[in-house]
């Protein structure tokens, strides 16, 4: 048995009888570096990489275009019905994760970067991003 924990606010954990299959989205290729973080703390799950190449990047785009796009992005990734799905973009986890969110909870728990990086933050010594 494997569990994943995932949620905001509150952790709650999900238990798993087979192999974790978590996706990861992004616009290009900053989803490797999402990707490979992954690896490192679950060389057992089965990966699921969605990407817009044709819309990178995505932080000059306008709010609305890039959760547009994020959902598309977002949609083609949960069609192979991960556990969960990983926003590996800090600009579109600002702009869009809400929106991802209210279209994929509960089915596919959505997790952000930003929220991860806000208790780091918060810790008060130095922080490497």
């Amino acid at each position: 048995m494997r569990s994943l924990p995932h949620g905001t606010g509150r952790w709650r954990r999900i238990v798993y009888g087979g192999r974790v299959k978590i996706a990861l989205m992004d616009s290009g290729i900053g989803l490797l570096a999402a990707t490979a973080a992954v690896r490192r703390l679950r060389p057992d799950a089965d990966l699921i990489l969605s990407l817009d190449p044709d819309g990178m990047p995505w932080g000059p785009r306008t709010p609305e275009d890039l959760t547009g796009r994020a959902l598309a992005v977002a949609e083609a990734a949960a069609a192979h019905r991960p556990d969960a799905l990983i926003v590996g973009c800090n600009t579109a986890t600002v702009h869009a994760l809400p929106a991802l969110r209210a279209r994929l909870e509960p089915e596919v728990p959505v997790i952000g970067t930003v929220p991860a990086i806000k208790p780091a933050a918060a810790g008060g010594g130095p922080v490497a991003i």
